[in-house]
């Protein structure tokens, strides 16, 4: 039996929501959630570009002293020499990458304006994989956008060609969200069977199907015997109508009938961190959860129908798949209506020492807790919104990590 693997890529495709604006500080601390949560891989960010480069740096740290202890981090480029390099010059530590060429006939039209073939799409691929390996890369996806727009020819050959130079896996994207589960099924068992090579599902949902079809491609690479990997993002965040919801695949793998038993995720995920990392990404992305978001939405778990709130006063199997508990709710929460002594970007040294100790962290003196008051005061602006009690923790125990991770210098050429 082969694998299913997860990459989660919030903090990639994630960001690029539209309307939105995520601060280095918050992708770092879904690093943290994600790692302690148990996903295999995180698509951290851009290396190319300037204002990605400490953060990245700052997360290739942490995971180094043990602070990541599992999560693999992996950055994006598109598949041309230039990003390659520019990536490990940027980061030079960068062990993961996934990159990136548009493959369907449309895009090699309307994007490249006839400045590109099908064969230089496939050569600039083949020399960005080659240079990737060749500066230090220990695994690369190899990216077709596109795909489901995309011949399956081509995509055979393209796939076979990336595992020929030595790429890890082969990106199926689902740019446009168009494929149908059935289809997806057969088109990924004909590359799965004439390639050989590991495939990954990139979902988006603009028809509503993400889940199931990454799902359904999944099952088809492992029948056709490699191992698969599926793309996710917290909450279902992305570009248009998002992409494939973590919480959904992870509850459909567990539950849903038609997969229980026929694929297995090698990851060992805690389904119980679902609710703290599905709250703080909403928190950071300042995008509400859908009241009937899978398993972490208000209505989850709500029942109001005379048939269906007896059922499950009876017994809560009538209605429910799983428990509240299962994804990390059923415990009350509290709100604190009394006096309350918060600190920040205007935080005086005896708050912000009163919040810590509230924390259970102890200061050696005023010195150490001027250091890491400044930082809290950055990181209050950086974020733009008050900073929550583990961010709070990260700061104080790591804090040249953070400020590494609050560096910013633009240059103006």
């Amino acid at each position: 039996m082969k694998n299913i693997y997860l990459i989660d890529v919030t903090n990639r495709d994630g960001v690029q929501t539209s309307r939105i604006l995520v601060s280095k500080l918050a992708k770092t601390m879904i690093n943290l959630y994600l790692d302690d949560m148990g996903v295999f891989q995180s698509e951290i960010g851009f290396p190319t570009l300037k204002h990605e480069v400490n953060y990245i740096n700052a997360n290739l740290d942490l995971a180094k002293k043990g602070k990541i202890k599992n999560l693999r981090l992996e950055g994006w480029c598109r598949a041309v020499q230039e990003d390659i390099e520019l990536a490990f010059k940027n980061c030079p530590d960068i062990k993961h990458l996934n990159i990136s060429i548009s493959t369907s006939d449309i895009m090699i039209e309307g994007k490249f304006q006839g400045r590109k073939t099908w064969k230089d799409v496939l050569d600039s691929m083949i020399e960005a994989l080659k240079t990737a390996k060749a500066l230090g890369a220990e695994t690369v996806g190899v990216n077709a956008e596109d795909a489901s727009r995309t011949e399956t020819g081509k995509l055979v050959e393209f796939a076979c060609a990336a595992k020929e130079y030595g790429a890890t896996r082969f990106r199926y994207c689902d740019t446009l969200g168009a494929d149908d589960p059935i289809t997806i099924y057969e088109k990924i068992k004909t590359i799965a069977e004439a390639s050989m090579i590991d495939l990954e599902m990139h979902c988006h949902n603009d028809l509503g199907m993400a889940a199931a079809v990454s799902l359904v491609g999944a099952q088809g690479a492992i029948e056709s015997g490699v191992d698969a990997y599926i793309n996710t993002t917290i909450n279902g965040y992305g570009e248009r109508a998002g992409n494939c919801d973590l919480v959904s695949i992870l509850l459909a793998l567990k539950y849903s009938h038609g997969f229980e038993d026929k694929i297995h995720l090698a990851d060992k995920v805690d389904l119980k961190k679902s609710w703290k990392l599905a709250r703080y990404t909403s928190y950071a992305f300042d995008i509400p959860i859908p009241i009937k978001q899978v398993g972490v939405g208000a209505n989850a778990f709500a029942h109001e129908s005379g048939i269906h709130a007896d059922g499950a006063l009876k017994d809560r199997r009538n209605y429910e798949l799983y428990d509240p508990e299962e994804v990390g709710r059923g415990e009350p929460e509290t709100l604190h209506t009394g006096r309350v002594i918060t600190t920040g970007s205007y935080g005086g040294l005896k708050g912000f020492r009163h919040v810590y100790e509230n924390l259970g962290i102890h200061f050696r003196g005023d010195k150490q807790a001027r250091k890491i008051l400044e930082l809290v005061q950055y990181a209050n602006l950086h974020t733009q919104k008050p900073l929550t009690d583990d961010e709070l923790v990260f700061i104080a125990e790591h804090p040249d990590a953070v400020s590494k991770i609050l560096t910013i210098s633009p240059r103006i050429r």
